[in-house]
């Protein structure tokens, strides 16, 4: 009697369903979108090696997770950052928040054997002085017992403040330091009603709203009309999934737009 997928005389037949080839065909697949972090302690330091795609969502919480794992021992860190390739504007926003984080309690986060790829989203960001970089993880973890370079407080003029709203903290976080860098005073809030103090006190040139900003509602609408003269940026829905870089300088480029339109 002939078996499944063979012809009568033994001879393998045909095959029309191949559900083995199709597994390892999903599961080269996930291997390709997967994001994986590990993590280990060098004295005071915990560091942290990133694969893969680093991305808004599951492999942002993934990060945020093995930090939580050593933040009861220290505020000191090192991100090996060499096999990651890929990142959002919604990642970077959450390295650059953890960074702001990590610095009010005199911790710190360095980065080390930082890809290409994301070697060029901080230098297209302008973002590469934010964190400390580090050719190799040794150099990095050294660089802790060095003493920290004072910053000097930076002047801004009157003509470059920037509001920016959206629920995202995240995103917050990579808009307020794209911004700044770029030579913007910004502030920023997650919250409507804040937004409406904050239109009044700091007196913004341009009104940047996030995703997550319901700009139908109601509220928005009243909002919008408060002050006429200012300008209101609304970015796309797949902003927070843009690549870093194009996010990045396609929002100062419009911020500027405006600017420019008012003059």
């Amino acid at each position: 009697m002939a078996g499944p997928g063979r012809y009568s005389g033994g001879i393998p037949g045909p095959v029309t369903n191949t559900p083995v080839a199709s597994l390892l065909k999903c599961d080269r697949f996930y291997r390709q979108m997967q994001f994986v972090v590990q993590s280990h302690r060098v004295g005071g330091v915990a560091v942290i090696h990133c694969e893969g795609r680093l991305v808004v969502s599951d492999a942002v919480r993934a990060l945020q997770e093995e930090v939580e794992k050593h933040s009861l021992e220290t505020k000191n860190y090192v991100l090996d950052l060499g096999a990651v390739s890929y990142l959002d504007s919604g990642a970077l926003g959450a390295l650059v928040r953890l960074v702001g984080t990590l610095r009010a309690y005199r911790g710190d986060l360095k980065l080390c054997q930082v890809s290409p790829f994301v070697q060029n989203i901080l230098r297209a960001t302008n973002l590469h002085g934010v964190f400390c970089i580090h050719d190799t993880e040794k150099d990095a973890l050294a660089d802790f017992a060095r003493r920290p370079v004072p910053v000097e407080p930076q002047a801004w003029s009157s003509n470059t403040r920037v509001l920016c709203i959206d629920p995202s903290s995240d995103l917050l976080a990579y808009m307020a330091v794209v911004l700044n860098r770029a030579g913007f005073e910004v502030k920023t809030t997650r919250y409507l009603a804040d937004a409406s103090t904050l239109l009044c006190a700091m007196k913004p040139r341009v009104i940047v709203c996030g995703p997550g900003v319901e700009s139908s509602s109601p509220a928005f609408e009243k909002f919008h009309h408060l002050d006429p003269h200012v300008q209101f940026l609304l970015l796309p829905a797949d902003f927070y999934t843009l690549d870093a870089s194009d996010a990045g300088l396609d929002l100062v480029s419009r911020v500027n737009e405006l600017l420019q339109a008012q003059a």
